[in-house]
């Protein structure tokens, strides 16, 4: 796979699903991944890249960005209540508010700031116990505090489980969603994107098929 790949099977997806051409953005995830294989794919061009820790993405982007312009980051893994300060300046997208602190805490910093990422509200939708994200059943009150918040909600964010066919999952963010008035829909990873997209996804998350498989030593 490549990254010129993915982008005609994403124009392929949409085409398909009666969706605009351009509608799904996608979210290049470059966590665990060399510099020069990022590196490779901004050269082609590309400039919307996920990240899992502030961490990984505090040593990688800054020096990158001196490179290239108009790279946009979104964090995609569990953000601790101790680094949003940090995810401010490095990211222009958090996709995994899920608890009250969190979201409490990314206000009171955007207060501070007079700025803030857009968010997306992380919801469990296989109401799994390892899983962060909030459960479907408390995501309609939690939108409204989030909204209660001020925050800037771009949608909801799910990762189905790696059992379980991934569409109801998708079917059931875009329901609730829809009924909460939010557009945004992160969701769809390497193996399902098609599947997403035809469910409403207007951010996919593929890493591997465009990197390659990741060093985890």
């Amino acid at each position: 796979m490549s990254l010129e790949d993915i982008q005609s099977r994403i124009q392929k997806a949409e085409a398909e699903a009666g969706r605009e051409a351009g509608s799904v953005s996608l979210i290049a995830v470059s966590k665990k991944q060399p510099n020069e294989r990022v590196e490779a794919v901004l050269e082609q061009g590309h400039r919307i890249f996920g990240e899992n820790r502030v961490q990984e993405a505090a040593g990688k982007w800054p020096e990158f960005r001196e490179k290239f312009d108009g790279v946009e980051l979104h964090l995609i893994g569990p953000l601790q209540t101790n680094k949003v300060r940090q995810a401010f300046d490095l990211c222009q997208y958090i996709h995994a508010v899920d608890r009250p602190k969190l979201a409490k805490t990314i206000a009171r910093i955007a207060q501070e700031e007079g700025r803030c990422p857009g968010v997306f509200i992380q919801v469990n939708t296989g109401e799994e116990e390892q899983k962060a994200g909030i459960l479907p059943a408390d995501a309609d009150a939690f939108i409204n505090d989030c909204k209660g918040l001020d925050l800037p909600i771009e949608g909801l964010m799910c990762i189905p489980p790696v059992d379980e066919e991934a569409s109801l999952h998708f079917a059931l963010l875009a329901k609730i969603a829809e009924r909460n008035g939010l557009k945004g829909l992160s969701m769809g990873m390497s193996g399902d994107f098609e599947k997403a997209i035809a469910l409403g996804a207007t951010h996919v998350r593929v890493g591997s098929a465009i990197f390659g498989a990741r060093d985890y030593e």
